[in-house]
């Protein structure tokens, strides 16, 4: 396990020197391509934990998501792994941006490793974040394939700016020991589920709820 008894300000333990993984998302609901990114994510990383954040809303997004406690809930019953660990820590930290997020827990965790997860359907529009080149040079990101985007992630401009300190996928385990910018492509088998899709079917039903 990851998490330890022991608080930090209100937050879980981590040892100093671990590595641990992030993975942010309105999470609207979760399903299984996030189960399956994370458990590829632990593995081919060489993480010790992983965290889900989710996300009290994207500024990307218009659409306003389901309630806090019920994503998180969906969430917990849907991915069960003593390494993982799902987290309302933006939350508490009141952090609306991914980089805000990262300053803000290495302020916290100042000997802790944290590398930045995604799939590569954000990649594709990484440079649309707030602050994304300062995200790239402050944490190694790994980025895991899923259907549909793997050529318009690569071609992306996050992809061809920092091109040179992209970690080779057979590489990929020294990623998140690595000082940023570093960035791996992995390719993992894929599942073809979004959270888009399942609202779209009525698996999700309203935004408040």
């Amino acid at each position: 396990m990851c998490i330890k008894p022991q608080m930090r300000q209100g937050f879980p333990y981590l040892r100093p020197g671990m590595t641990v993984g992030l993975l942010g998302g309105s999470f609207d609901p979760a399903h299984q391509g996030h189960v399956q990114i994370s458990r590829a994510a632990l593995q081919r990383f060489d993480l010790d934990c992983l965290w889900w954040l989710v996300s009290p809303g994207n500024p990307l997004k218009t659409r306003a998501p389901a309630s806090m406690e019920r994503r998180i809930a969906a969430a917990q019953a849907l991915m069960d792994h003593p390494r993982v660990r799902i987290s309302d820590v933006e939350a508490r930290l009141g952090t609306r941006y991914t980089a805000e997020t990262l300053r803000a827990l290495r302020r916290l965790y100042p000997q802790v490793r944290f590398t930045w997860l995604m799939g590569a359907d954000n990649l594709a529009h990484f440079h649309h974040w707030k602050d994304w080149q300062q995200i790239m040079e402050t944490v190694p990101i790994g980025v895991l394939a899923r259907p549909g985007d793997r050529i318009s992630a690569r071609l992306s401009p996050a992809a061809r700016i920092y091109r040179r300190q992209m970690v080779k996928d057979s590489q990929s385990q020294v990623l998140a020991r690595s000082p940023a910018p570093a960035w791996c492509f992995v390719n993992v088998p894929m599942i073809a589920e979004s959270s888009t899709a399942i609202r779209a079917t009525g698996g999700w039903s309203s935004a408040k709820g």
